[in-house]
């Protein structure tokens, strides 16, 4: 029986990984950069420019979204770490996408890097 770690180090041996240090060049040359996490977790800070599709949604909104149908956009996932963005890079490619990475080390290593981070303003209910 596959763990989830299993699992996470199969996709990432069969998708490409961008390395931190490349993250801004493959991002300002992609048609789209994706966040695979939670809608919780996006609110907390998310890359510049990233929309929001969890992961569990992918399929359908890459589906059900004109914009994302396109099998040659050139696509950027990012999650916490890198091993959700690794399985939702994974099932693009076996959905026919032909140019998809995902940022190693995801948004816990872009931010410790000192990188660009949006945190939306929370409406205050005082």
């Amino acid at each position: 029986m596959k763990t989830a770690h299993d699992l996470v180090l199969q996709a990432k041996a069969n998708v490409r990984e961008i390395a931190l240090q490349d993250a801004e060049a493959a991002i300002r040359q992609a048609d789209v950069l994706i966040d695979v996490r939670e809608a919780d977790e996006f609110a907390a800070g998310h890359l510049p420019g990233a929309i929001l599709v969890p992961r569990g949604l992918l399929e359908f909104k890459l589906s059900g979204t004109p914009a994302l149908s396109g099998r040659e956009l050139k696509v950027v996932l990012y999650c916490k770490t890198s091993g959700r963005a690794a399985l939702a890079a994974q099932t693009m490619q076996s959905m026919g996408y032909l140019n998809v990475s995902s940022l190693a080390g995801g948004f816990d290593a872009w931010a410790s890097a000192g990188k660009a981070v949006v945190k939306p303003e929370q409406p205050a209910f005082d």
